[in-house]
């Protein structure tokens, strides 16, 4: 099988918090070298694009905007296809809002005016943005997305709380589930993604340190995959979990003989 592209994940396979993870950059040339079309996809939706751009460039990998994807860019890609028209209640952090207005949204801080709530990591998530969701879901019959499922966020030192803590909070209060998840594992970003790199899913590499979102993805999707040691995820897990990667790396060092195989 010659592999033709990759989907590269950030948090915890690139790096954690500021800091590049060890061999990282060393995968990338790999992939780059090998002529594979490469995108890094993220689910992390509290910056734009532009300044994952400018954090990847000074961290030595060079890239352009148009070379990453967020869930905060696939949720305004999204709803503004299917759902011009609402506006949006917004749980997230300001980088999420500037994305849906940058696709020519609407977004509301009235519940009883959404047409949309979408959930994300808050770091100012409270007592009345609940009630606001509360409002908007139960009353208004607004539709329920979310940026990614992500339980835990890597950083420098540990983990932070992610979306789940938002969607959580809010499906226990509504008893409402999610109309549609828009980051990884969901197909909204991995056809988003195929569509940027063209290409088959099975020529595809997929490497990300997280079983339920990275590779879940990948395997649903027919690509290889390759679960770096580097975040969240660790020999433990790969040996509990019911989600299998076809390569578990210890860092991207290894990459070159995954690549090799596959020319």
């Amino acid at each position: 099988m010659t592999y033709t592209s990759a989907i590269i994940d950030l948090d915890g396979t690139i790096y954690r918090g500021d800091s590049l993870v060890e061999n990282a950059a060393e995968g990338v040339r790999t992939v780059r070298k090998a002529e594979l079309s490469t995108l890094f996809v993220t689910n992390k939706p509290i910056d734009r694009r532009e300044k994952y751009c400018e954090k990847l460039n000074a961290l030595g990998i060079e890239c352009s905007s148009e070379d990453i994807i967020t869930s905060a860019t696939a949720s305004a890609d999204y709803l503004s296809a299917q759902y011009p028209e609402r506006e949006i209640y917004v749980i997230g952090e300001d980088a999420l809002v500037a994305e849906l207005r940058a696709a020519g949204l609407k977004t509301t801080s009235d519940p009883e005016r959404a047409g949309t709530v979408i959930a994300s990591l808050d770091f100012g998530f409270d007592y009345q943005a609940l009630q606001d969701a509360l409002i908007a879901l139960t009353e208004n019959d607004a539709l329920f997305v979310a940026t990614n499922p992500d339980r835990t966020c890597p950083v420098d030192g540990g983990e932070i709380p992610d979306a789940a803590g938002m969607i959580g909070a809010i499906e226990g209060v509504t008893g409402q589930e999610l109309d549609q998840l828009i980051g990884k594992p969901s197909n909204v970003i991995l056809q988003m993604a195929l569509e940027r790199l063209g290409g088959e899913p099975e020529r595809c590499l997929m490497i990300g340190d997280r079983l339920g979102t990275d590779i879940r993805m990948g395997n649903q999707a027919g690509m290889e995959t390759v679960l770096p040691l580097t975040g969240v995820t660790s020999t433990a897990d790969v040996e509990e979990s019911d989600v299998s990667a076809d390569h578990v790396v210890t860092d991207l060092s290894e990459l070159a003989a995954i690549v090799e195989n596959g020319q």
